[in-house]
C-alpha cells in the first residue's frame, strides 16, 4: 500500500504514515527505502544526494535551510554523493541536531540568503551557497563544486569576484578566497578540477583547460589540459572512455596528437588516489 498523502518526490515521514494508518510499522522497511531515520521513499527512486537532501528537508525545523554542497545540487553543483552528509544550516540558538547522515552547521542565514522552492524546500542562494562551499569543504572538493556551478552559468564571474573581494577579514576568508580564486567554468568534471587544484598546490604552471589543439590551422582535438609551450597534454579518462568504439576513437586521436609533436599523459581513476605521483609525472614532463 502506498501512503495516500506522500510528500513531494515520493518521500514521506514514516511515523506520519503509520499514525494515519496508511502503512504499518512492520511494512515500512519491507515496502519502502529508508533514506534517513524516519524518512522513506518509494523503492523505484534513485538514491542520490538530492533525495537525501529532500529527506532532510522534511525533518529540519522551520528556521533551518539546506546549504553547502547540498544546496548546490539545485544550482548545478551536484558533486556530493549519495552517502555524503546532507548540510543543514540552523540558527546558533537552535537545539536541533539532525539524524545520522545530516551535518548541522549553526550559522545565521538572512531572508536575503535563502530561496524557497515551489515544493517548499528551503535552500541558500547561489552566492551564499558558493561561500559556504568555499569555507566548509576541502579546497579540491570546493573548487569541483564551484566549477560545476560556473560551467552551468549559475555562479558568474561577477559573483566570484564579489566574494573574493569580500573574503578578507571574514571567518575562514583566506580559505574561501583560495578556493574561489581557482574557479574555472571550463572544467568538465570533478576529476579535472581536482587535477587542476593539485597542479596549483604543487606550484606547477597553470594548465589551459579544454585546450583546442590546432596543427597548421587544422583542428586536431580538444583536450582536458595543455601546457602549449611545452606541448604537453594531460587527459583524464573516465569510464565511458573504455567503451569499445570510444577506445578506437581515443587511440586515433592520440596518434594524431603524438604525430604533431605533443606528449600525452593519460590518467585513470586509480591515478587520482595518488595525485602527488601524478604531479611528479607532470613536473618531470614539463622539465624535459
Amino acid at each position: 500500500m502506498v501512503p495516500r498523502r506522500p510528500l513531494p518526490h515520493g518521500l514521506f515521514v514514516g511515523s506520519h504514515a503509520v499514525a494515519d494508518q496508511l502503512v504499518t510499522r512492520e511494512q515500512l522497511p519491507r515496502l519502502y527505502r529508508r533514506v534517513l531515520r524516519n524518512v522513506y521513499a518509494e523503492p523505484g527512486l534513485a538514491l542520490d544526494h538530492e533525495l537525501r537532501a529532500r529527506a532532510a528537508a522534511l525533518l529540519m525545523p522551520a528556521d533551518a535551510v539546506l546549504g553547502g554542497r547540498s544546496a548546490a545540487v539545485w544550482w548545478h553543483g551536484g558533486t556530493a554523493g549519495p552517502h555524503d552528509p546532507v548540510t543543514v544550516l540552523v540558527p546558533a540558538t537552535s537545539a536541533w541536531r539532525g539524524p545520522e547522515g545530516v551535518r548541522v552547521h549553526r550559522s545565521a542565514v538572512s531572508a536575503a540568503d535563502r530561496v524557497v522552492l515551489d515544493d517548499g524546500t528551503r535552500i541558500t542562494t547561489v552566492v551564499r551557497t558558493a561561500w559556504d562551499v568555499a569555507t566548509s569543504e576541502r579546497t579540491a572538493d570546493a573548487v569541483a563544486c564551484l566549477d560545476a556551478m560556473a560551467r552551468h552559468g549559475m555562479l558568474t564571474p561577477v559573483m566570484v569576484r564579489s566574494l573574493v573581494d569580500s573574503a578578507p577579514g571574514r571567518w575562514r576568508g583566506r580559505r574561501a578566497g583560495q578556493a574561489l580564486a581557482l574557479v574555472d567554468g571550463r572544467a568538465q568534471s570533478p576529476p579535472e578540477s581536482w587535477v587542476r587544484v593539485a597542479c596549483h598546490l604543487a606550484g606547477l604552471p597553470a594548465p589551459v583547460p579544454q585546450f583546442v589543439v590546432l596543427e597548421d590551422g587544422a583542428w586536431l582535438a580538444q583536450v582536458d589540459f595543455a601546457w602549449p609551450e611545452a606541448k604537453l597534454i594531460v587527459e583524464y579518462e573516465g569510464a565511458y572512455h573504455f567503451d569499445g568504439e570510444q577506445i578506437v576513437k581515443d587511440d586515433a586521436r592520440y596518434e594524431r596528437l603524438i604525430a604533431a609533436g605533443w606528449r600525452v599523459i593519460r590518467l585513470l581513476a586509480a591515478d587520482l588516489r595518488d595525485l602527488d605521483r601524478v604531479m611528479a609525472r607532470i613536473k618531470t614532463a614539463l622539465a624535459s
